[in-house]
C-alpha cells in the first residue's frame, strides 16, 4: 500500500485546502495520474498517484485544510479491482428512475472550506430556479480568500435556489435544493446508452466543467454540448474549449446586424469583490504601509536598442527559435545595475538587512484573475535568448493558471511593463519584501535636443520605486541612470563598461 502525501508548498506557505478529488474510493488508478488538486492563496498544486492500483482510502475530503506531509489517502497496488466498478452503475441504472420519482427534495449544502476559512461568497449560479439539472452537474462556485469551492447537484431533478449571487455563506448552510422528478431521472441514463464514438467524444450537455473551462466557455459563448471532450470520463478540457474557439473563428465575420435600440440600464451596478481580489488589495496596501516607498524617474532614448533589434531579429529567431524583445535588454541592464548597487537587491528582515548575491528577477504578468509575478531564476547567467525563452514560458504558465509555488516566490527585484497597455508613466508599488521595482512604459516619438539640434527620437519613461529605508536617493538615481546608459549604448554591456 502506498500513501498519498501532501507535497511541500513553499517556504512561506504552511497549509493548503483540498479543492477536488478526481477519483473516488475503489477506482483504478495509474502511477502519476492526477488524483487530487490542492489550492493555496497563490497557486494550485496537483498530487499524483504514487503507484498503479486501486484508490483504497481518502483521508481528507474536499475543503479540508492540510499541511505538507499529511497523508491524503492510499493506493493499494494491483489493478484487480478495476474491472468490477464499471459494471455496478450499468446494473443499477434501471432502478434509478423509480427511486427518483418520489419527488423528495435533496438539500444543497455549503461544503467544508478548511479550518482557517469560516465563510465564503456565492459566485454566479450556472442554473436558475426551476431549471432541470443532472446529478454531479456543476451549479455554483463559492469563493473564499484562498480557493474557489465547486458545488455540484446532489441529485437529478429541478433546482430551487435559496442563496443569491454574492451572498455570504458558512460551511453546512443550505443554499438550495433539488427536487427529484421522474422526468429528470429518466433523462439521465440517455447519454450512457448512446453508442461510443471513436476519437474525441461529443460532450453531454450535463458534462462537468472545471472553473477554467467554464470561464472559457462563458467568455466565448460556447455551447458545452457541442464541444468534443478528450478528458478522462468524457470531461471537457481547457484545450477542447480553446480548440473550439479556433474552429469557430473563420465563421465569425458576418454581415453586421442593424444596431438595436439601447436598452435601459441602471446608472450604477454594485458588484462584490472576489475573495482573490480582496487578497490582492490587502497585500498591496500592506506593502505601502510597511515600506518607505519613493519613486524616481528618468527617460531613455530607445534608438540604438530598436536599431539593434531590427537588424538581428530575424537571424535571432531563426537561430534560437524565439523572438527578440525588449524585456531581455532591460533584464540584462537591471542585473548589471544590481551588481553595482547591491542595496536595490536587498531586503529588510527585522533589524537586519539581507543582501542577495543571486539575481532572480520577478516579471509582472497581467491575467484575467489579477496581477501575478513569476520569477526568472539566475537571470545573471542567462543569455538574451535564455531570458526571452524563460519570460515566454512564465507568461504562458501565468495566463494558463499553471504556475507553481516555486515559480512565484524568492524574487529579488521586479520589472513591470505597463507600456504593453499604453501607459506613459506610473509609480509602481513594491513587491514586498523586495526593495525595488522598475516600471517600463510606452515608447513615444518625441522631439529631443541632440548636440544642439532638435531630432525626433523614440523615448521611454522609466520609473524606479524603492524602499527608502534601505536605498538612499543617490543610490536610486545612480541605479536608474546606469540602466539608461546601458540601454542607450548596448555595447557597454558587451564590453562590461
Amino acid at each position: 500500500m502506498a500513501d498519498i502525501l501532501t507535497p511541500a508548498l513553499g517556504e512561506s506557505v504552511a497549509e493548503a485546502s483540498i479543492a477536488k478529488w478526481t477519483k473516488k474510493v475503489g477506482d483504478a488508478v495509474k502511477k502519476d495520474e492526477v488524483l487530487v488538486e490542492l489550492e493555496t492563496d497563490k497557486v494550485s498544486l496537483e498530487v499524483v498517484a504514487p503507484a498503479d492500483g486501486v484508490l483504497s482510502a481518502i483521508n481528507a475530503g474536499e475543503g479540508d485544510t492540510v499541511v505538507p506531509g499529511t497523508v491524503l489517502g492510499a493506493v493499494t497496488e494491483g489493478g484487480a479491482a478495476a474491472a468490477s466498478p464499471p459494471a455496478a452503475p450499468a446494473a443499477a441504472a434501471p432502478a434509478a428512475a423509480p427511486a427518483a420519482s418520489g419527488g423528495a427534495a435533496v438539500d444543497i449544502a455549503v461544503p467544508t472550506m478548511g479550518e482557517s476559512v469560516a465563510e465564503g461568497s456565492i459566485g454566479t449560479w450556472l442554473k436558475k430556479s426551476g431549471d432541470t439539472v443532472a446529478k454531479d452537474e456543476l451549479l455554483v462556485e463559492i469563493e473564499t480568500d484562498k480557493v474557489a469551492v465547486e458545488v455540484s447537484a446532489p441529485a437529478a431533478g429541478v433546482l430551487t435556489i435559496t442563496a443569491a449571487d454574492g451572498a455570504t455563506v458558512t460551511p453546512g448552510q443550505v443554499i438550495g435544493s433539488v427536487a427529484a422528478s421522474g422526468a429528470a431521472a429518466a433523462a439521465a441514463p440517455a447519454p450512457a446508452a448512446a453508442p461510443a464514438n471513436t476519437g474525441s467524444a461529443q460532450a453531454p450537455a450535463s458534462a462537468h466543467l472545471s472553473p477554467a473551462v467554464q470561464r472559457v466557455v462563458s467568455e466565448n459563448n460556447l455551447n458545452p454540448a457541442a464541444l468534443s471532450a478528450s478528458g478522462p470520463k468524457g470531461n471537457i478540457t481547457k484545450a477542447d474549449a480553446i480548440a473550439a474557439i479556433g474552429a469557430a473563428a473563420p465563421t465569425a465575420p458576418a454581415a453586421a446586424a442593424p444596431a438595436a435600440p439601447r436598452a435601459d440600464q441602471p446608472r450604477e451596478e454594485r458588484v462584490k469583490m472576489t475573495r482573490l481580489r480582496q487578497t490582492i488589495a490587502r497585500r498591496l496596501k500592506e506593502s505601502q504601509n510597511t515600506a518607505a516607498q519613493l519613486t524616481t524617474f528618468n527617460e531613455v532614448d530607445m534608438t540604438n536598442v530598436m536599431a539593434l533589434r531590427a537588424q538581428y531579429k530575424e537571424a535571432f529567431e531563426k537561430r534560437h527559435g524565439v523572438k527578440l524583445g525588449f524585456m531581455s535588454f532591460f533584464t540584462k541592464a537591471v542585473v548589471q545595475a544590481l551588481h553595482e548597487i547591491p542595496a536595490v537587491n536587498a531586503e529588510i528582515d527585522g533589524t537586519d538587512i539581507i543582501y542577495k548575491n543571486h539575481y532572480d528577477i520577478g516579471i509582472a504578468v497581467g491575467t484575467d484573475k489579477g496581477l501575478v509575478v513569476p520569477v526568472l531564476r539566475d537571470a545573471d547567467v542567462l543569455s538574451l535568448a535564455g531570458i526571452e525563452k524563460g519570460i515566454g514560458a512564465l507568461g504562458k504558465a501565468a495566463r494558463d493558471g499553471a504556475l507553481t509555488m516555486d515559480q512565484m516566490q524568492g524574487g529579488t527585484f521586479t520589472i513591470t511593463n505597463g507600456g504593453t497597455y499604453g501607459s506613459l508613466m506610473s509609480t509602481p508599488i513594491l513587491n514586498a519584501p523586495q526593495s525595488g521595482i522598475l516600471g517600463m512604459h510606452n515608447i513615444v516619438q518625441r522631439p529631443m535636443a541632440i548636440n544642439g539640434e532638435v531630432k525626433i527620437r523614440p523615448m521611454m519613461y522609466l520609473a524606479l520605486s524603492y524602499d527608502h529605508r534601505i536605498v538612499d536617493g543617490k543610490e536610486a538615481v545612480t541605479f536608474l541612470v546606469r540602466i539608461k546608459e546601458l540601454l542607450e549604448d548596448p555595447a557597454r554591456a558587451l564590453l562590461d563598461l
